[in-house]
């Protein structure tokens, strides 16, 4: 799927939504979990078909499927595959993997998630650079999303500790010294375009979000954080939308975990409406309506 396509799917539902596919065995219905031989995956087609006409994007996160060895693998697969084919789609879909290495290393594991699965973006850590990274960047019609700033509390360990000091001649009202999550976004604009790298910006920290937008104004931003941990979609809309929306939000645990009970598609469904609807009315009141609407 590429910027037009996410732009379009966008306006077509009114949502900017992203619904994280992380299965937690010890959440999962007991209907589920006890009645299927792939219960990851049997849980996951449940959820899409619930939700699918709300949603833009789908992120699983690939621990969940990683710590059931062969079988979440294989569950893994199939949903990829399934939401890839869905009839109602399409949706963009996000690997989040969070992977990177040394040249060799990271191209097999672009290989992995953009070519040997059908993904249409996989999350990476620009760690170890630009050598890391370009291998992904490499692949055609996919994109990147580079961790920029996350949600977590640790997250202020070194994301948002003063490191390094960057001038930039095309933009030099930018002030220095940056935080560390600044002069990751500020290094990676230059690796490439709003049409095939994203950047992960958590929820939590609104501010810095606003500060981000300012410095990266085309890019799309995978905003985790929103529900379970505390970030208001509100304040994300107000500071990371721009003239396309900008913005995919990811809800996982407040939407698929909404219950246990055997009518569990029902409440996920409930609690992605809900979120769809909040979207809904933000794209109406934004400054940047005529974009949403097409005109």
């Amino acid at each position: 799927m590429n910027r037009q396509e996410i732009i379009d799917t966008i306006r077509k539902k009114r949502s900017f939504l992203c619904v994280g596919l992380d299965p937690d065995m010890d959440l999962m219905p007991p209907v589920v979990r006890n009645s299927s031989d792939n219960p990851l995956f049997e849980f996951n087609r449940i959820i899409i078909d619930a939700t699918i006409d709300l949603a833009v994007a789908y992120k699983p996160n690939i621990a969940f499927y990683e710590s059931h060895g062969s079988l979440g693998w294989k569950s893994l697969e199939k949903t990829a595959e399934y939401l890839a084919s869905h009839p109602r789609g399409p949706v963009f879909t996000i690997a989040d993997a969070k992977r990177a290495d040394i040249g060799n290393s990271s191209c097999q594991y672009a290989k992995t998630f953009l070519e040997n699965l059908p993904f249409d973006a996989v999350t990476v850590n620009p760690y170890m650079g630009y050598d890391s990274v370009k291998p992904f960047l490499d692949m055609p019609a996919k994109w990147t999303v580079i961790l920029a700033l996350t949600s977590n509390p640790g997250a202020g360990d070194f994301q948002t500790r003063e490191f390094v000091t960057v001038v930039r001649e095309e933009k030099p009202g930018i002030g220095t010294p940056l935080q560390l999550h600044q002069a990751v976004l500020e290094t990676c604009l230059s690796w490439g375009s709003p049409e095939n790298m994203m950047f992960v910006v958590g929820a939590t920290r609104p501010s810095y979000l606003a500060d981000m937008r300012k410095r990266a104004p085309d890019h799309f931003f995978l905003v985790p954080g929103v529900g379970a941990q505390g970030g208001k979609l509100a304040e994300v809309a107000a500071h990371g939308m721009n003239q396309d929306t900008g913005i995919l939000v990811n809800s996982s645990r407040g939407i698929i975990h909404a219950s246990r009970d055997e009518d569990f598609d029902v409440k996920a469904r409930e609690a992605a409406l809900a979120l769809q609807k909040q979207m809904e009315i933000i794209l109406g009141a934004s400054p940047h309506k005529h974009s949403q609407d097409g005109v």
